[in-house]
């Protein structure tokens, strides 16, 4: 159940700070156990605290249950963390949700470096405007045809009800040293396009919310899985925009099905909750997902 040692930081001005962060859109996963606890281990490993944030942003998704549900799998886990916010007790998790006020400064602050614009179109006017089609991930790469003007947007006051984007610097290669998968890079407007930052229904989207969190929260190291790679690319962009010294990164391998699929939430065969309900063990629930792969 071990995972590789944490960075050594005797040197940094700041002591390690990593987080778990779940989405209470669904029943954590097999998946989800491993990240968590590898994220858990490191600061554990580091001598550094652990914090719990709630990335309750999708509304439509997030449910009572899924909440109540993530403490108690993370409990039946042995997790824990180390700090909340001032109102909710010492252990009590960081909630995005609880943040808005928060996010909507940072991105007045984000609208006058003049990066992000607000982007009326609609995934269809996407595709649309592509000539030649393709994705990554399954979305489709925002073409720089559809950008307005630069400057648009500098004086607006409120991002209102319209998406607004990030306009990324074309055929710049975006690099950075992983802790697991070693240096990796991306190229801007090949790899991924202009991401959208605000979400026209009034909340921000998860590139900007995570960014502005673990500033905030002076996290060292995000641990999180190798599905956010790219994810990574368009953060250092917004670390960047913002003047902010980004965190060290560590993404974990996927757990996968039989079949090779990585574990969805919407499947629940490999929940948590389920392998809780079945009368599992976490002791040997640990020990299969860190066992050594053969």
């Amino acid at each position: 159940m071990s995972s590789r040692p944490a960075p050594d930081r005797s040197c940094a001005t700041a002591p390690y700070r990593g987080r778990i962060a779940p989405s209470p859109t669904g029943w954590l996963h097999a998946g989800h156990a491993r990240t968590f606890t590898v994220a858990w281990r490191r600061a554990r490993d580091a001598g550094g605290n652990c914090i719990l944030r709630m990335e309750d942003l999708d509304t439509a998704r997030c449910k009572p249950e899924y909440f109540t549900g993530a403490y108690d799998d993370l409990a039946w886990l042995g997790l824990d963390w180390s700090e909340g916010p001032d109102t909710g007790g010492p252990h009590a998790p960081y909630t995005q949700s609880e943040r808005l006020g928060i996010y909507q400064s940072l991105w007045t602050a984000l609208r006058d470096t003049g990066c992000i614009y607000p982007s009326p179109h609609s995934r269809k006017d996407v595709r649309d405007a592509l000539s030649a089609p393709h994705d990554n991930g399954g979305e489709a790469v925002f073409p720089p045809s559809l950008r307005p003007p630069a400057g648009t947007g500098l004086n607006t006051p409120e991002p209102g009800c319209v998406n607004w984007r990030f306009r990324v610097p074309d055929h710049r290669v975006v690099r950075f040293t992983d802790g697991r998968c070693g240096d990796t890079a991306y190229t801007a407007g090949s790899d991924f396009g202009d991401f959208i930052v605000w979400r026209k229904d009034g909340f921000p989207s998860y590139e900007f919310a995570v960014v502005v969190d673990d500033h905030l929260m002076g996290i060292t190291e995000v641990v999180r899985g190798e599905d956010l790679l790219l994810s990574t690319a368009r953060q250092l962009l917004l670390y960047e925009a913002l003047g902010w010294t980004a965190p060290a990164w560590y993404h974990c391998e996927l757990v996968r099905d039989a079949q090779g699929r990585r574990l969805a939430k919407r499947t629940d065969a490999q929940s948590l909750r389920a392998i809780r309900m079945a009368g599992a063990d976490p002791c040997a629930l640990h020990k299969r997902l860190f066992a050594p792969q053969v």
